[in-house]
């Protein structure tokens, strides 16, 4: 069995929000296994799903380019949100989403081969400003998109980045719909896009938690269902009720605009990494003598 660690204690506390000693006994339960460790504390205490890297903790910011029927989103990161305001990193940012648009590159490696419009890579103008403002800065990851569609994007400042292909609707109503996004976070546009796997693991989860209310196998039935639905519409951008107007969801909204969302791209700023380990050693231990 792994050793179980108060930075595991701690980690775990902070994606599902329970006490320490809960945490810490799902762990010994789980023989060290985090997910496992997870899942069993869903089962007994009802928590809603979190995620173990979902953290926002680093800086930088998230920088889009659309030249007609292709679109690319890319974060570029930073040590401190000072330098993510500074003009020299901003206009790298855009130098990378633009090559990542006009070079298509397939890794990150590739990108950083890619020339800007000064002649030079992207590797090479990465350097060039971590020299100016002496602080590391690296591209993180990207998204290209290129289609027959219409894009639109949208920017809640530098911070969060939204690409959007779609079918029918105008500009504006597509907007709104990638503002949607931006502040709900679908994990995909429909249902059928939810991995199979994913939607079993909930189940099960749902399963143990109704078995344990004692009541007919029909009734549980129903309940399980009924749980797998509505995680279903919380984690799907069709099936999330619409921000602009809750009393809709988003797929009706798209049907009254005669508008189709074919696939969307959405990028936070430090969006699953961890910037900072906090040492949770103390709290742990006086846990323990409760």
């Amino acid at each position: 069995m792994a050793a179980i660690t108060a930075k595991m204690v701690g980690d775990l506390r902070a994606a599902t929000g329970l006490g320490m000693m809960e945490c810490k006994k799902a762990l010994v339960e789980a023989e060290g296994n985090m997910e496992k460790a997870e899942e069993i504390l869903r089962i007994k205490s009802g928590a809603k799903a979190g995620k173990l890297a979902g953290r926002t903790a680093a800086e930088g910011v998230v920088a889009e380019y659309v030249d007609g029927k292709v679109g690319a989103v890319a974060e570029i990161n930073c040590e401190t949100d000072f330098v993510a305001k500074d003009a020299s990193f901003m206009a790298f940012a855009q130098a990378v989403a633009k090559a990542v648009a006009v070079h298509n590159p397939a890794t990150l490696e590739a990108l950083s081969e890619a020339k800007t419009d000064d002649g030079i890579t992207i590797e090479e103008a990465r350097k060039a400003v971590i020299a100016k403002l002496g602080e590391n800065i690296t591209v993180r990851r990207f998204e290209r998109i290129e289609t027959d569609n219409s894009l639109v994007t949208y920017m809640h400042g530098t911070k969060i980045g939204v690409l959007v292909e779609h079918k029918g609707g105008d500009t504006q109503a597509i907007r709104q719909v990638a503002m949607h996004i931006a502040a709900s976070k679908p994990q995909c546009v429909s249902a059928t896009e939810v991995d199979p796997e994913v939607v079993a693991k909930e189940r099960h989860i749902y399963e143990e938690q109704a078995a344990a209310s004692g009541k007919p196998a029909n009734i549980i039935e129903k309940m399980v269902e009924g749980r797998v639905q509505k995680f279903l519409a919380e984690v799907t951008l069709l099936g999330q009720q619409f921000v602009i107007n809750p009393d809709q969801t988003v797929e009706k909204f798209l049907k009254e605009q005669n508008a189709e969302i074919n696939r969307f791209v959405a990028f936070h700023v430090g969006e699953g990494i961890e910037k900072k380990e906090v040492d949770y050693a103390a709290e742990v231990a006086a846990a323990s003598k409760v």
